[in-house]
């Protein structure tokens, strides 16, 4: 029986061996790739949440967290989040976010560094570091880490969550064109109807692919389960808002998606 691919402006009945080779390898990942990788992560619980099986998997990861910084004071009454995370007035929420940070990233052999952009909730709008902010620090940190390749957020949902894939972005244009870049899944955030839709649907359509990678991963759901453990302020907030330990037990593995130019003569395909 033929094997036939239907494009936009094409047909192809049959194929020859060269397209098969290539076809074979779609999806895959080559170990060089991963020999040093970065994990962005919007706040302090996002890398783990979305990325603990390959954490897992790959010691000696390095964890860039964007949004880790303290603000100038704690708002009052207290913000709402750091209310139901069980913090009172007067907790240093970043010492201890940070603390839960460092014990949960030991466990799965990563390493942190963390920038000191402000979480939106605790400013004014016209105060939020957006993509074209970020990116001034992002670039040199991940340019210092020479990395192979880089997994960042699809930034969904949340401010501080788009406008550190928004940075991701830029920093995607300016590094060597050798780097491997990834996306993953929000954890929480994925959830909302129509959102990661929306966002391959844009990525598409602006010449970056979003494909699904068969990264290599460790999947041990109690290492992951006692990683995120290691945050008991975000579970009780997280809980609260987004139902996530049933969410977390369900049977889905992590997703990664690359991010790359789309096959030679299938542009049009994203068209449709």
């Amino acid at each position: 029986m033929g094997w036939r691919v239907r494009l936009p402006n094409a047909i192809f009945l049959g194929v020859s061996e060269p397209f098969v080779a290539e076809m074979r390898a779609w999806g895959l990942v080559a170990a060089a790739e991963l020999e040093r990788v970065v994990v962005v992560s919007p706040h302090l619980d996002d890398a783990v949440l979305g990325c603990a099986h390959f954490l897992n998997a790959h010691p000696g990861t390095t964890v860039v967290t964007v949004f880790a910084g303290r603000p100038e004071s704690y708002p009052t009454p207290m913000e709402r989040w750091d209310a139901l995370c069980g913090f009172v007035p007067g907790d240093e929420v970043h010492v201890a976010r940070r603390a839960e940070d460092t014990a949960a990233l030991a466990l799965l052999g990563a390493t942190p560094r963390w920038l000191d952009f402000v979480e939106h909730s605790y400013l004014e709008r016209s105060a939020w570091a957006r993509g074209d902010d970020i990116v001034e620090v992002l670039e040199p940190t991940l340019a210092a880490l020479e990395p192979t390749a880089v997994l960042a957020p699809f930034g969904l949902g949340n401010p501080d969550h788009a406008h550190t894939h928004d940075a991701c972005l830029l920093v995607r244009e300016r590094l060597a064109p050798d780097v491997a870049w990834f996306c993953y899944e929000d954890t929480g955030y994925k959830h909302i109807p129509g959102v990661l839709a929306r966002r391959i649907a844009g990525l598409l359509r602006g010449g970056i692919w979003p494909t699904p990678a068969a990264l290599p991963l460790r999947v041990d759901d109690d290492h992951k389960r006692r990683a995120i453990e290691c945050y008991p302020s975000q579970l009780r907030a997280l809980e609260a808002d987004w139902q996530i330990g049933a969410k977390l037990a369900a049977p889905a593995p992590e997703q990664y998606w690359r991010l790359a130019p789309p096959v030679p003569g299938w542009d049009a395909f994203a068209d449709t």
